[in-house]
């Protein structure tokens, strides 16, 4: 099986190409894409010699192409910008897509992927997030096939059995059940949380992550993200998924029946055991993770989530409410202060503030996006509005 991955030098794909290592006779990589890093890829290229492999940015792509030619890798294709990004994701002998580019900016690679028909392994929530009903009617049309391998939903999909596919209402289902760590700020007090570092903000407790997708569990907007693409991915409404805080991260989201049975997928912290899970998918391979010993596993705590603390979740279930041209705000300015968070110009607690002052100024005056170009306006606007904001505040 020919595989390509989209973010490669990122953690998801950090994760997937050890399972390809692993598997040397199951699966090839096919292409590689990455934005800026260079050395990153390169070591790529070198290592597993895939067909095809892409910049976003163009500078980074020449500096690679060099790089290449002096090392002898003839055999790869480096392409460029968001046409060679897209290129990788549409390959016509690719078989699946990893789809692991962070954000809006991985939008366009798997819309890519989903109109020419592939299987796409997705992690980038945000596609669903800023273009859910687009990209679910582009699915449809053209026969694509989405396996979700965030842990929480790709938990889901398992519960639901062989014979489920996303974007169909599951039969019998009465709710899913995202669960949270709750993040490294889980205990603390309001004011704490509003004064955090960066460095206390990446720190989750359980999973190993990038510093964006740590801020935003930190903040519970990974949460957010996650219950919005959740609606999208199983065609369920808002009133039937619930969010509970589970610090172990042992369980890694349930679904409860309508007979009163409820089913979870449990397991180790660790993203192999999911992106395995649709790599092989319907099958199963070894994912090189531990089994869950049961004797040393000797509590699982569930808590509701902290609104009060963590308004940032509030805000992302009530943008689904609004509809997608909300959800498209609510990500975007999450991005830019998160983005000014990371840059140490936004104390922690500015993040929701401004996420909230962006949804206030904006989401009236808009109207949900019709095609992909509304929906990167959508983006464009709130990035505006939201670092007008920004300049506005004093520095942590």
């Amino acid at each position: 099986m020919r595989i390509s991955l989209l973010g490669a030098t990122g953690s998801i794909g950090q994760s997937t190409l050890d399972l390809i290592a692993q598997h040397p006779d199951r699966f090839e990589l096919r292409g590689v894409t990455a934005n800026q890093d260079v050395e990153g890829l390169l070591a790529i290229v070198q290592r597993m010699r895939p067909a095809l492999a892409a910049m976003a940015d163009a500078g980074a792509a020449q500096q690679l192409r060099s790089r290449c030619r002096e090392l002898g890798l003839t055999g790869t294709e480096v392409l460029e910008g968001a046409s060679g990004l897209e290129q990788v994701a549409a390959d016509p002998e690719t078989d699946r897509v990893v789809a692991g580019i962070v954000g809006v900016a991985g939008l366009p690679s798997v819309w890519a992927a989903v109109t020419a028909g592939k299987t796409v392994l997705l992690a980038n929530k945000e596609a669903l997030v800023c273009a859910g009903a687009l990209l679910v009617q582009q699915a449809k049309a053209c026969g694509a096939t989405i396996l979700p391998i965030d842990s929480e939903h790709n938990a889901m999909f398992q519960c639901l059995g062989p014979d489920y596919r996303c974007f169909s209402r599951p039969v019998g289902v009465e709710r899913l059940i995202l669960t949270a760590s709750g993040g490294p700020f889980r205990t603390w007090p309001a004011d704490r949380i509003a004064k955090a570092g960066v460095s206390e903000a990446i720190a989750h407790p359980n999973w190993v992550m990038g510093k964006k997708i740590s801020v935003d569990s930190a903040s519970l907007v990974n949460k957010g993200l996650e219950f919005i693409e959740a609606h999208w991915l199983f065609h369920l409404p808002a009133d039937r998924i619930e969010v509970v805080v589970h610090p172990q991260s042992v369980i890694h989201s349930m679904v409860a029946f309508s007979d009163g049975s409820t089913l979870a997928q449990l397991g180790s912290p660790d993203m192999r055991t999911p992106i395995a899970h649709a790599l092989a998918w319907p099958e199963r391979i070894s994912a090189g993770v531990s089994g869950l010993r049961w004797d040393q596993t000797s509590r699982l705590d569930f808590e509701p989530p902290d609104l009060q603390r963590f308004p940032a979740l509030a805000m992302a279930q009530a943008c689904l409410a609004q509809g997608p041209a909300a959800t498209n705000v609510f990500n975007a300015a999450n991005e830019q202060a998160v983005e000014t968070f990371l840059a140490g110009r936004l104390a922690f607690g500015g993040i929701s503030q401004a996420i909230e002052a962006t949804l206030n100024e904006l989401v009236s005056r808009l109207s949900d996006p019709n095609s992909l170009d509304a929906v990167y306006e959508i983006d464009r606007q709130a990035r505006r509005v939201c670092a007008d904001w920004l300049k506005k505040q004093p520095s942590p």
